[in-house]
């Protein structure tokens, strides 16, 4: 069952934003971590099919859970979901390393929910805010967040103007800005409003 918090205004982020979790990100391989997420990162293309499959229905079945409860109680006529990007530029990935969009996509259009996940593709690379600068057999180039960093590395599609967003992202941890930047980026590019929602909240 999802959550409620308030994502508050900062450097990064001039408006308050209705913002849901649906788990606690207490710390990889800890008791009750949602691992299924760090495995669908897939960071070195190194889990097999059968894992990343396995991991795939655990999101699966925590969307169906919690977002048409979310939605029904937005109380919106309509809601378009769309989906923080991954750090580096998006065709320097593999397939099996996009797999959470591509469930948010696959969830999308099984509840009939307006389909935004390709509104905002990383077109340069960022660094992988999670993983240290210098990890060994991984090249983490690319700027830290800094104010308008969504605007400078993405391109955001005209069709976000006038929606009503909800922008899905795995991981919320506060202090480290890319959520606020990217709902930033989405409302200086027009959207109506944007609301937020993340499979763990960092504790």
């Amino acid at each position: 069952m999802s959550q409620e918090f308030t994502i508050f205004p900062n450097e990064y982020l001039t408006q308050e934003i209705k913002s849901f979790y649906h788990a606690d990100y207490v710390g990889y391989q800890r008791s009750g971590n949602p691992d299924y997420i760090n495995t669908l990162k897939n960071t070195y293309d190194s889990y097999s099919k059968d894992v990343l499959e396995g991991a795939c229905q655990e999101l699966i079945n925590v969307l169906i859970a919690d977002l048409p409860i979310i939605i029904e109680e937005l109380a919106v006529e309509s809601i378009t979901v769309c989906v923080v990007p991954r750090a580096k530029a998006e065709n320097s990935y593999q397939p099996n390393q996009l797999l959470f969009k591509k469930v948010v996509q696959h969830v999308c259009n099984k509840l009939s929910i307006n389909d935004g996940t390709d509104y905002i593709i990383r077109h340069a690379n960022t660094i992988t805010t999670h993983l240290p600068p210098y990890t060994p057999n991984y090249n983490n180039d690319g700027d830290a967040p800094y104010p308008k960093i969504t605007i400078n590395t993405c391109n955001i599609s005209d069709d976000v103007r006038g929606k009503e967003i909800l922008l899905i992202d795995d991981i919320y941890t506060n202090s480290i800005n890319i959520d606020e930047d990217v709902i930033q980026a989405l409302l200086d590019n027009g959207a109506k409003t944007v609301l937020f929602f993340a499979v763990a909240y960092t504790v």
